[in-house]
Formats: C-alpha cells, structure tokens, sequence
C-alpha cells in the first residue's frame, strides 16, 4: 500500500497556508451569498494589500495601460483583488457554486461546433484565462451533459495546492497536474471523444508572444496537443455580472488549426478581447510579464 509523500515548503508558505485554511473555513460556514462578497472584500480590503496583489496589479496595469491615472488603476487593482477573491471561495463551494449557476445557460458561436464534435467524438480541448472565473463554463457545460477534465499548473506554495487541487478534482472529468505524467494522463482523457480545459495566461515555459503588446512567455501545449490529436480548440469565458455573483458563459467559435504560434496568437488575442470589455475581471494580480522584456 502507499500513501501520497505530504506536502514540502518554507516555513514562511506553511504559515500562508495555515492563515488561508483558516479564512475559507470561516467563509464556508457563512450562506454562500454572504460568502462570496465577503471573501471579495478581504481580499480587496486586508490580504490583496498585505500579500502584494494590488501593488503587482497596479504594476502590470501602468505597464499595459501607461496613460491611465494613478486613481484608475488603484480602482482596477482593488477591482481585480475582489473578484479573485470570489472566484476562490466560489471554487471551494464549488456545490453551491454550480447550484448558483444551474440557470445560466451558455451563448456563442462555439456551441453547434461543440455539439458536432461530441457526436463525432472528436477530442475538443476548451482554453480560457484566469478571467471572472474560469471554472464557471466547465461547470454550466457539465450540468448539460459533458464531462469535462483539465490540465493545471500546480501552485508555488504545496501547502496552498494541497487542497486547492481538490476545487477542480472533486467533480466533473478527471484533472491533471502538469508535468510529463499529468499530460500523459490528459492525453488519454481526451484521445478517444474526450474533453478537457486549459489555461493559457501564466508565465510558462513554451514561446514568446505578445499578450497586450508586450512580449509574454507563452506555453503552447494547448496548440501542441490539439495538433497531435486533431481536437477542436473552443475559447469559452465566464464572465461575472454585476450583482457579483451570477454569471454569463460564452463559448466561442473555435481556433483555427495551424502553427502553434498562430494558434497562441488568436487564443491571446480571445483573451484581449475580454480584458478590453470588462478590464478588472482579469487577474492581473499574475507575474504574466515577468520574463519578457518590457517595450
């Protein structure tokens, strides 16, 4: 018999985590409509400022937006901080999550392609960005009959991403861990008919393309395993309303099958196209450009 190695860090992350644990399970005891503006709003108010979310958002925005006011992004960071905030408190309710979201119905142009693919049982990997919360359409597409794995970067902090790992393993298809096992483990899910989710925009090792105008590292796997199986590549987004708590899904035409940059290229560009209608619900809290050379 064995047992899963325990997770290893420093100290200093072992004491994040221990203080995290202790907030989400503070906030779960809560109704999940008081929850998820609370968790925004310590996110907003206490931890985005003390953990330096919002001074690295500020930071990523002056880069991105130059001209904007001094005003206007400590607006957008504070903005940004609160939906991360949701999101992870939506992810670990993730039960009363997708209650939440049992009357959202999906839009967009990626649907009927979605439909022929699942009849034809060709692999369709779906891509997004961390974006209101990416979780939203793999929950609304899974009530609808679909089962849905992924592939996702593990945290820096093991503590954090011990349990955190369990918001997206706990239901729907099965979810990977990148790395050599994990996409091997993806591939089979999706060989065969099989769906699944990918990320696209986190610093990762692959190429480097522009993201808003300025040089990103890109990973390309998206691109990659979709040229190795022949899957359909959907972009789809949740996008959070205004009340803050209820969702619209989109599901977009898909990408185009071609050189992996080009493939990149348009999924980036998705993404843009998002972040210039609804600028706070990205997570600019990210180290997206820490690799590229700033122009």
């Amino acid at each position: 018999m064995t047992t899963e190695a325990p997770p290893e860090g420093t100290r200093a992350d072992w004491l994040a985590d221990r203080a995290l644990r202790g907030l989400i399970a503070t906030m779960l005891r809560l109704p999940y409509g008081t929850r998820v503006p609370m968790m925004g709003s310590a996110l907003r108010r206490a931890i985005g400022p003390l953990a330096g979310y919002r001074k690295r958002a500020e930071e990523n925005l002056a880069l991105i937006y130059p001209q904007m006011g001094v005003i206007e992004r400590r607006q957008l960071a504070e903005a940004c901080c609160d939906n991360f905030g949701r999101t992870l408190i939506e992810n670990y309710s993730w039960r009363d999550f997708g209650k939440n979201l049992s009357h959202t119905t999906p839009t967009g142009a990626g649907l009927a392609a979605l439909e022929q693919a699942a009849k034809a049982k060709r692999p369709v990997i779906f891509v997004t960005g961390h974006f209101g919360n990416h979780e939203a359409p793999r929950q609304v597409l899974t009530a609808m009959g679909h089962t849905i794995g992924g592939l996702y970067r593990p945290m820096q902090n093991a503590y954090f991403n011990d349990h955190y790992a369990k918001t997206m393993t706990s239901w729907g298809g099965p979810v990977f861990a990148q790395g050599r096992r994990g996409t091997m483990g993806f591939l089979r899910h999706l060989r065969g008919g099989g769906m699944g989710t990918l990320l696209y925009d986190v610093s990762a090792p692959g190429m480097t393309i522009p993201f808003m105008g300025h040089p990103a590292r890109t990973s390309i796997s998206a691109a990659e395993i979709a040229l190795k199986l022949d899957a359909l590549v959907i972009p789809y987004f949740g996008l959070r309303l205004a009340d803050g708590v209820s969702f619209a899904v989109e599901v977009e035409a898909p990408i185009s099958l071609g050189t992996p940059r080009d493939m990149m290229i348009e999924m980036n560009a998705r993404l843009e196209a998002q972040i210039a209608r609804h600028p706070a619900q990205w997570f600019w809290i990210h180290r997206r450009w820490k690799d590229g050379k700033r122009s």
